[in-house]
């Protein structure tokens, strides 16, 4: 599914460049369950955004289900990002004047959903976050373990083939990162393949490969 061939990323800093990702080449497989690893710095978030067609690349190639990512336009990037990927982020990026049910709703709003249908969709994922009871509270009535699962069932309303997650458990405590990784594990053995962006070894043990990267390096691929 996903083929990235000596990618290369440099970002300055002032007048310094710094190299985030440096000649990185991995494959990762439809179904996989992997966690990129590494302190900060280490670039595992920029190779996320790469994934998620959100950043630009210097040199090397990316694949995503057989199509090359290189040189899209924006909105070419914008109907990939559509049709192919979901995103969980550790800040859960929700908008804030809106209910729960609606910001689930918002990706099928953009498809053209219609208000009704898509709500009645919103609302199933919602139950199967166990949030149903919540859908008209707005994020500041939802508890952070609650605000991240709303943002996973917006991730999953477009049922996509791809699930990219940024650091999902890092503001959340140990027995909500664990309902949260049980989520992820259901959609995996759905079939969906999920990438999950970690500092912590104890989510990075939860899934079934560990890449680990330093300073924009990999340093180890390994299969659990």
């Amino acid at each position: 599914m996903i083929k990235l061939s000596n990618i290369c990323k440099t970002y300055l800093m002032g007048d310094n460049p710094v190299r985030a990702l440096d000649a990185i080449s991995l494959t990762v497989d439809k179904g996989e369950f992997v966690a990129v690893q590494g302190s900060s710095g280490s670039g595992k978030s920029t190779l996320l955004n790469i994934m998620g067609i959100l950043d630009s690349f210097d040199s090397g190639s990316y694949t995503l289900d057989d199509t090359p990512m290189d040189n899209l336009t924006q909105r070419q990037a914008a109907q990939y990002r559509n049709r192919f990927i979901g995103f969980v982020f550790q800040s859960f990026n929700l908008i804030h004047h809106k209910s729960a049910v609606e910001n689930v709703a918002l990706p099928l709003y953009y498809q053209g959903i219609k208000r009704r249908k898509r709500n009645a969709i919103a609302m199933e994922y919602l139950e199967r976050v166990g949030l149903a009871a919540r859908a008209d509270h707005k994020p500041s009535e939802l508890s952070g373990g609650q605000s991240q699962r709303v943002a996973i069932a917006r991730a999953l309303i477009t049922q996509p083939s791809l699930l990219l997650a940024d650091e999902p458990t890092g503001a959340l405590d140990t027995q909500t990162s664990e309902q949260i990784l049980d989520l992820f594990k259901g959609v995996n053995a759905d079939g969906m393949t999920v990438v999950v962006v970690t500092h912590e070894t104890e989510v990075a043990e939860q899934t079934r490969r560990v890449i680990n990267l330093r300073d924009g390096q990999l340093l180890s691929d390994q299969r659990l």
